[in-house]
């Protein structure tokens, strides 16, 4: 079988310093880290190949660069020196106490000209792309977004975004096949009231449907009570296993990369969500990011659920 090949705009890779407790005394980790990373981690957990659409900047960068090499990522970077995405966290007593955290300088137009082109030139090898963000709001405006769902879209490539707030819109704007949210970030951005308790569904649902009107496919809406997931075809909830919880960090990172692989092989809509639900459920059973088991997330597949959702003419 061949292998898939996707690739992921992940603008600023974040150089990751995690501190856990051993007996012998505090144990550092450094790893590359950031949304496009966890997402490609996963990716690669799957068996699939994949390339990191990248700026790196100045010292991180050139730190990040062999360890993404590591992870069997192909690297397509802008390398350009200045400050760029770190951070130091305390996880000793079993939670995450951020020490530094340190963001990347803004883009410059000469950044932004490099890093477009070279993300068309790889998807142009590949049927599927995931454009994902960077943490920082003001690392690159929100238009790139648009362009490039335009212009991939136009290529005839499958754009799928991880998104929120005004990337969100922005390449709603220029069109997806696939656009992941969370419930939290709809409400951080004003578009429901709160976050996905039962009774805020149909909120959460006009909230998806307008998404669809501006320019999604398919809406997914991530929420601790069940994904919920809307298309032409209607809406479902996605309902995975319970896992105890060693950490949710990545978990919806784990979802999208799932998710986009297999609608990436032709696998439907449900069955795509629902093995990136078993790979969210597995990857918060975790310490590392972004990572899982292939064999036991497709196996943890067959105890997702997937239901429809009848709606009145009035929700």
């Amino acid at each position: 079988m061949t292998q898939q090949r996707l690739v992921i705009l992940a603008p600023s890779p974040v150089l990751t310093v995690t501190i856990e407790e051993h007996p012998d005394g505090p144990d550092v980790h450094v790893h590359a880290g950031g949304q496009g990373v966890w997402q490609a981690r996963m990716l690669r957990s799957l068996g699939a190949q994949v390339t990191l659409c990248s700026v790196l900047s100045g010292e991180t960068g050139l730190v990040l660069g062999p360890l993404l090499g590591e992870l069997g990522l192909q690297v397509s970077a802008v390398r350009r020196d200045a400050r760029g995405s770190a951070y130091v966290h305390d996880r000793r007593d079993g939670e995450r106490e951020p020490i530094a955290e340190a963001g990347g300088e803004p883009f410059t137009r000469h950044d932004l000209d490099e890093l477009y082109a070279l993300t068309v030139r790889e998807a142009l090898a590949v049927d599927t792309v995931l454009l994902s963000g960077p943490a920082e709001d003001d690392l690159l405006p929100a238009e790139v977004y648009r362009r490039l769902a335009a212009d991939l879209g136009g290529l005839g490539k499958r754009v799928i975004v991880d998104l929120a707030g005004e990337r969100l819109q922005a390449a709603l704007e220029g069109g997806v096949a696939l656009a992941k949210v969370s419930d939290e970030e709809l409400e951080r951005d004003g578009l429901i009231d709160g976050p996905g308790a039962d009774a805020d569904e149909r909120d959460i649902l006009r909230a998806m449907e307008r998404m669809r009107a501006d320019g999604a496919e398919a809406v997914i809406v991530t929420r601790r009570s069940g994904t919920l997931l809307l298309d032409g075809d209607g809406a479902r909830r996605v309902h995975g296993p319970e896992m105890e919880v060693v950490d949710s960090s990545g978990a919806g990172d784990s979802l999208t990369a799932a998710t986009t692989l297999a609608l990436d092989r032709g696998d439907p809509l449900d069955e795509a969500v629902a093995l990136g639900t078993a790979a969210g459920a597995l990857n918060v059973t975790r310490h590392g990011l972004g990572s899982g088991d292939g064999e036991a997330i497709h196996r943890l597949r067959e105890h997702v659920r997937v239901e429809p959702i009848e709606r009145n003419g009035d929700d």
